[in-house]
């Protein structure tokens, strides 16, 4: 059963929990401590640290007690909270706690709060349901309350959705390749229409795909037997005067790199490589839920890229959607060509403002690690909606450059552009320009490369395999955009 996160105005010592977590902060004692100083003793002996994401424990009376340390009480923020209480969750499993109680620090911002409870639910997160029983495996806490004087269950529910499907593109994300197909993908689309009698779904089959043009999506696909799937939700809420947003998400559900094969090493993480997908789902499905009255379109590209007698390859040409001539020269660069598609799909459905969501290139990798997506846009206005989303919702990103010259680099030798650049440099940017060419400069574009950020990114809420990155991301943008 999953973790319940609720929020309470009780004390946390007058509710039912078997374990109390209390906060402390660099420089002071703790609040509401027993006479005797029971709690504080821990820090002055130092057992307990203020420092973000360190636990202490101790036992009064029938009452377990874990003391958390939060950093400096100016300093904390949301991500600060995720991080702590993914760390008390995480000591109060350990400890078998069933019923846990976590007091708000006092006058703690919404922003802090919703940071609490999607840092438990996210701690909570497993996917282990293929391995058999372990009698060393503690099970997650049954049952969290959130304390706080005040009324905090606003935040508290809010914090509770966007982690639940956050999780939920975790799991899509971390489901083996021959479950996560495309068409699996387009069975979850479908749920999210179903919840909604303001959305609506289309998906286009491989002869759907070829009879509308997307010659560049459909050669990706040409390699594998499972059928692909271009999927659009369209979530149209009544009464919103807001221009349509769109989400444009890669899902390759499994890229072995077709002909231009990866090497074997590594090559089992290529089920992340639907990553973005995942995160627009998860995301649309949010928004719908949350009711954000703002118009989406989503549109997923969803396809296997195998190697076989009918894959494409390199030096093959392919045409777009748009007309564009494409020479293949890797086939490997395959997620670029299913965004390409997906991207005219997105404005011929009406799209004034576009971020689109892929693990695009190992030199973003490279280049920022586990701690920043890239951020490309046309648009500066844009590109800071952007960056005001990425600090309301905890999930960094770093602008990199878009330039003439990495344009350049995928001007093509026998047709218009190429799908890798000429030269091995720059190779994030140059992907980029890619999918400016499809963009275009009339709308506000943006393109996230969350190659370093999808997988494997070692937070004590998200330590091993998919992260969900972009869920909150791309809620928190769409709230912002709402009217």
């Amino acid at each position: 059963m999953p973790t319940q996160v609720s929020a309470t105005t009780s004390f946390p010592t007058e509710t039912d929990a078997d374990t109390i977590a209390i906060p402390v902060f660099d420089g002071e004692g703790i609040a509401h401590d027993f006479e005797d100083g029971h709690l504080g003793n821990l820090v002055e002996r130092g057992e307990a640290k203020t420092s973000v994401g360190s636990t202490a424990v101790t036992h009064a009376g029938d009452l377990r007690f874990i003391v958390y340390g939060l950093g400096k009480r100016d300093d904390v923020d949301g991500e600060k909270a995720r991080r702590a209480a993914a760390a008390v969750e995480t000591r109060a499993r350990s400890l078998g706690a069933v019923k846990l109680a976590i007091e708000i620090p006092h006058h703690a911002t919404d922003e802090v709060v919703e940071g609490l409870t999607e840092g438990v639910i996210l701690s909570t997160y497993r996917w282990d349901t293929r391995k058999g029983a372990d009698s060393d495996r503690r099970e997650p806490v049954a049952e969290v309350l959130l304390s706080d004087h005040d009324d905090r269950s606003v935040p508290v529910a809010r914090g509770v959705l966007l982690a639940t499907a956050q999780n939920r593109a975790r799991d899509l994300q971390n489901s083996p390749p021959n479950e996560m197909t495309p068409d699996a993908l387009a069975a979850r689309a479908k749920e999210i229409a179903d919840s909604s009698e303001h959305a609506t779904l289309e998906t286009l089959d491989r002869q759907q795909l070829i009879e509308a043009g997307c010659g560049a999506f459909a050669a990706v696909a040409q390699g594998t037997e499972r059928e692909p799937r271009m999927i659009v939700i369209k979530w149209n809420p009544p009464g919103t005067t807001a221009e349509p947003l769109a989400l444009v998400g890669k899902a390759v559900t499994f890229d072995s790199g077709g002909i231009s094969i990866k090497p074997s090493v590594g090559m089992e993480g290529m089920k992340f490589d639907m990553s973005g997908g995942a995160a627009v789902l998860e995301a649309t499905a949010a928004i719908i839920e949350l009711g954000v009255n703002v118009p989406v379109i989503a549109v997923v590209g969803a396809t296997e890229n195998l190697p076989s007698g009918s894959a494409m390859r390199p030096s093959d040409i392919v045409t777009a959607s748009d007309g564009t001539t494409i020479e293949i020269d890797n086939t490997d660069a395959e997620g670029r060509l299913v965004l390409a598609d997906c991207l005219v799909k997105a404005k011929a459905e009406g799209a004034k403002r576009i971020v689109d969501l892929a693990t695009r290139t190992g030199a973003m990798d490279i280049a920022l690690g586990p701690a920043y997506a890239g951020l490309f846009s046309n648009n500066d206005e844009w590109a800071a909606t952007l960056m005001a989303a990425s600090d309301g919702s905890g999930e960094p990103l770093w602008r990199m450059p878009l330039h003439p010259s990495y344009r350049k680099m995928i001007d093509g030798v026998y047709a218009d552009i190429r799908n890798t650049a000429s030269k091995r440099v720059a190779g994030a940017s140059t992907a980029a320009e890619f999918l400016h060419h499809f963009a275009g400069d009339e709308i506000p574009w943006a393109h996230l490369d969350i190659a370093g950020v999808a997988d494997d990114v070692d937070l004590p809420y998200a330590k091993k395999g998919g992260a969900g990155f972009g869920v909150r991301l791309l809620v928190t943008l769409a709230e912002s955009l709402a009217s």
